[in-house]
């Protein structure tokens, strides 16, 4: 059993949001063999209640808040430091003082970093430096940023640019000093390696899971839609910026055209935190949700799911989830390259306005159809996507790493 340090960017709990998904899942496969040291953050008013449930898995654990408009307001001077904005975003001066606090108390035998700007805790912390330190960077963010600055006009267009820049040498940096680093797919892996020439050290891919146990079709789990609708669904923090994209255009380049030949139809935008522009496409339609108590219901009973992500890599849970649903699925084909599925079979995949069209009618013209491709992806689920068989891949650094350091 070793200690470990977590440092997470946001309080991994409840797993209600992409990131929350993986770091919650993670924390649970550290905890059950280790002693797990959670620093993070909590930016939800609502996730303060959750502490208890975390304080049960960690040894300890310290929670900072984070207020979103302070915050940014902080992550400015990055323009002033030449760093990327997201170091002084998550910059807190209570955090600081609890990892030294506690790593003077504590041998730790390795940190487990998740999200770059948290690597900054270890980094500036002498008595860490020896302590091995093993990096999820889940995504290339760096790049993410960069893809963002063209869909946008100066001078956000200019602040994107320069954040990719900024965070892609921290990354660099971080990955330098890391025993090894974990990106969610292999493509990701790739990316930066490409990004990254000069750099030697380790970098791995590290999956991501489903909870096909709690994702799982139930006959007694009721219907939220209307009696007589057609009703599509995508599910997603609506905050998040690619995912309000996704569903504006959807709304604007295909469900019109579909709802000439289905007039039934209905779009329901299912995820928390709407923006004012998602917000704005309420209407007999489309249904914007806000935060619901379950997502499950709205998965079970979807005539199709689609996830038209126009600006995101790597593993979607939002698509592993509805497919451990069993509901057939409509995805961006890079979403659909990134996992393990046959397109086509498991779910299909889409890159034009009309694909996704061609598509939906293909499930919503055939049950029996849709019915086996939403069967098909389940069975893929079960198949590949089990947390502890992805998750796996950190064991034997972690192993190495505190054995060494006990050394």
């Amino acid at each position: 059993m070793a200690n470990i340090l977590y440092l997470v960017h946001r309080l991994p709990y409840p797993p209600n949001k992409g990131d929350k998904v993986r770091s919650f899942h993670l924390l649970k496969h550290l905890a059950a063999r280790h002693q797990v040291f959670l620093g993070t953050f909590v930016d939800d008013p609502d996730d303060w209640q959750h502490l208890p449930v975390l304080r049960e898995l960690c040894a300890d654990l310290h929670a900072a808040e984070l207020r979103p408009t302070r915050a940014k307001m902080a992550s400015v001077r990055g323009l002033l430091t030449g760093e990327a904005l997201g170091l002084p975003y998550y910059r807190n001066a209570g955090l600081t003082r609890w990892v030294a606090d506690t790593a003077a108390a504590v041998k730790f035998d390795a940190v487990v970093v998740f999200s770059s700007p948290m690597a900054q805790y270890a980094a500036a912390l002498p008595s860490l430096s020896a302590v091995p330190m093993l990096v999820d960077f889940v995504d290339v963010d760096s790049a993410k940023w960069a893809d963002y600055a063209p869909a946008h006009a100066w001078p956000m267009s200019w602040v994107y640019r320069r954040e990719g820049r900024a965070l892609l040498a921290f990354e660099q940096a971080v990955a330098a000093r890391a025993r090894c680093s974990f990106f969610v797919t292999d493509n990701e892996v790739a990316l930066f390696r490409k990004l990254s020439p000069a750099l030697t050290a380790p970098v791995e891919s590290l999956s991501n899971g489903v909870d096909a146990d709690f994702f799982a079709p139930d006959p007694q789990r009721g219907s939220p839609f209307a009696a007589g609708e057609i009703s599509l669904v995508f599910t997603g923090a609506m905050d998040y910026w690619p995912n309000a994209d996704a569903v504006i255009w959807f709304a604007a380049e295909v469900l019109p055209l579909l709802r000439q030949e289905f007039p039934a139809l209905r779009f329901h935008i299912v995820g928390r935190s709407p923006t004012a522009a998602v917000q704005a496409l309420q209407s007999e339609q489309i249904n914007v949700t806000g935060t619901v108590p379950d997502v499950r219901p709205y998965l079970q009973h979807a005539a199709a799911v689609v996830a038209p992500l126009r600006l995101a890599r790597g593993i979607q849970n939002k698509i592993l989830e509805a497919m451990a649903m069993g509901r057939p699925v409509v995805a961006a084909t890079t979403c659909v390259h990134a996992i393990t599925a046959e397109a086509g079979v498991d779910l299909l995949a889409a890159s034009e306005a009309a694909d996704y069209v061609s598509g939906l009618r293909r499930l919503l013209n055939c049950a029996d159809d849709a019915a086996n491709i939403g069967a098909s992806g389940r069975a893929r689920v079960l198949a590949d996507y089990s947390w502890p068989a992805r998750l796996a891949g950190i064991d034997r650094h972690l192993m190495t790493t505190s054995l060494e350091h006990a050394a």
